[in-house]
């Protein structure tokens, strides 16, 4: 017994230590929100030894500047294009095919100063809704590849659809069509070896976006690769909500009807989504960009939408992405339509949505009703009773499990990407969005909106108030966590 006592006193003072020591690098070390460094000390202080598995799992922030570094010297090649943009727009010398776009000239030079991120003219976009139909015009648009595929995803799986795109992505590299295929580290874990190896055997080439300490574990959940991203021939590319596995086409038990939007952009727009992809493919495998000047394309018009894609993540000065949903909130004047899968705004979000709402606009959010991360769920729900009460209305989609990342402001404006709501998306994972200057686009993403109320329940305030002390409890506690969900 006394020798029991003693190991266990030795293991608990270690644990002590150990907690103290990583209290030690939060603080000194680790340039965090302070709400969310008093969190993780809380964590370690009362969860002893749990708490530094969490922190190992959710926790990392140690050495980002140096991870990150290569990257930023490589994202100054579109800043030369981004300035001398913005300084055509500040000498009143920068031409908007549409009049329209002006009236958003503040937001298109505030994401040129934070992201970079230049404005193109002259783009067509395809909105899809559904899996059956993006996932169809991806293989049809892989089929008829002539010379390159460069395809970025955070979930690849190896089911029905995932073996489809894979043996797609085979035929065209057997046939000498330049064939990259980058997946997230923790999101491309059921992608089998075997598959991989189908590929790279074929002619394709494969990378990880920071792989897994050992394959089936991860320790990294921040700094996640969540972009969607696929270019052909740099004539087109696709950007959205999906990933690619059979869930996405409704046929998963547990959620069943998978509810999206994801969007084809042909024209200039297409420069900057293939110049992202080859940003993330030189930092997962180390290889030089050659000839980037060869891969600017010239495109013959085929429509005038105006289009920003904005990137963000770890490796941004500013919150790129974030920035341009609170631009678009602030400025609206009429209409706001959100659709997100996680709604866990910071304290800038929140003020955004509660002032739009206060000042009449008729702003609207919505919600899955089958969460698929209980914990993001009762934090979302935590978040929407002082938001009724400034006139912000909430739904939840009952036709099975809302995906959709999408933002609509008045009748002009709106983006689509792999952003949720959430302070994760903000400011851990390497997001990519696209900020759409276009009535017709607006349009079609409001006509849908409006749709998918029919089949939605409103979150009313008396519903909201009449809840549970179990349900208000879940919210309280999983509102605690929220910094780091």
């Amino acid at each position: 017994m006394k020798v029991f006592l003693e190991n266990y006193l030795w293991i608990f003072g270690s644990l002590i230590w150990i907690n103290m020591l990583l209290a030690l690098l939060l603080i000194f070390f680790e340039r965090r929100n302070p709400t969310t460094t008093w969190l993780w000390i809380m964590v370690l202080t009362f969860l002893p030894g749990i708490g530094f598995i969490l922190y190992l799992f959710m926790g990392q922030d140690l050495s980002k500047q140096r991870k990150f570094k290569t990257k930023e010297e490589e994202d100054a090649y579109f800043r030369d294009l981004s300035m001398n943009q913005q300084i055509q727009i500040n000498q009143g010398k920068f031409y908007y095919r549409d009049p329209n776009i002006a009236k958003y000239e503040d937001q298109i030079k505030m994401h040129l100063m934070n992201g970079d991120a230049y404005l193109t003219q002259d783009n067509n976009v395809e909105i899809f809704f559904t899996g059956e139909e993006k996932f169809q015009s991806l293989l049809k648009s892989i089929s008829q590849a002539k010379k390159y595929i460069y395809i970025e995803y955070y979930i690849v799986k190896s089911d029905g659809i995932g073996m489809k795109i894979i043996d797609a992505l085979c035929d065209k590299a057997k046939e000498g069509v330049e064939v990259k295929l980058l997946v997230d580290g923790m999101g491309g874990r059921k992608l089998s070896k075997k598959v991989v190896n189908k590929l790279t055997e074929a002619g394709g080439e494969f990378a990880i976006f920071l792989p897994a300490f050992v394959p089936w574990l991860s320790i990294r959940i921040n700094y996640r690769n969540h972009r969607k991203i696929c270019v052909i021939d740099g004539k087109e590319a696709y950007i959205g909500g999906f990933n690619i596995g059979d869930e996405y086409l409704g046929l998963s038990k547990k959620f069943g009807n998978w509810r999206d939007t994801h969007i084809k952009i042909k024209g200039s727009a297409v420069n900057a989504l293939e110049w992202r992809f080859f940003l993330d493919w030189r930092f997962a495998t180390g290889n030089e960009i050659v000839n980037r000047q060869t891969y600017l394309h010239d495109y013959i018009d085929l429509n005038d939408v105006g289009i920003q894609i904005v990137t963000s993540g770890p490796d941004s000065k500013w919150p790129s992405v974030k920035d341009g949903y609170l631009k678009m909130i602030s400025n609206a004047r009429e209409k706001v339509y959100i659709e997100t899968p996680y709604f866990i705004p910071d304290d800038s979000m929140l003020e955004a949505l509660r002032l739009a709402g206060l000042s009449g606009v008729d702003v609207r959010v919505m919600i899955p009703n089958k969460p698929d991360h209980p914990f993001v769920y009762w934090a979302s729900m935590s978040y929407i009773g002082e938001l009724l009460q400034a006139g912000v209305k909430f739904y939840t989609y009952e036709k099975g499990f809302l995906h959709s990342k999408v933002i609509i402001a008045d009748d002009f404006i709106s983006s689509v990407g792999t952003a949720n709501l959430d302070i994760r998306s903000f400011k851990l994972n390497f997001e990519v969005n696209a900020f759409i200057y276009d009535e017709s686009v607006n349009l079609k993403l409001t006509e849908k909106f409006i749709d998918d109320l029919k089949i939605c329940k409103e979150i009313t305030l008396e519903k909201y108030n009449n809840r549970s002390r179990i349900v208000k409890a879940k919210e309280s506690v999983s509102r605690l966590l929220s910094p780091i969900l």
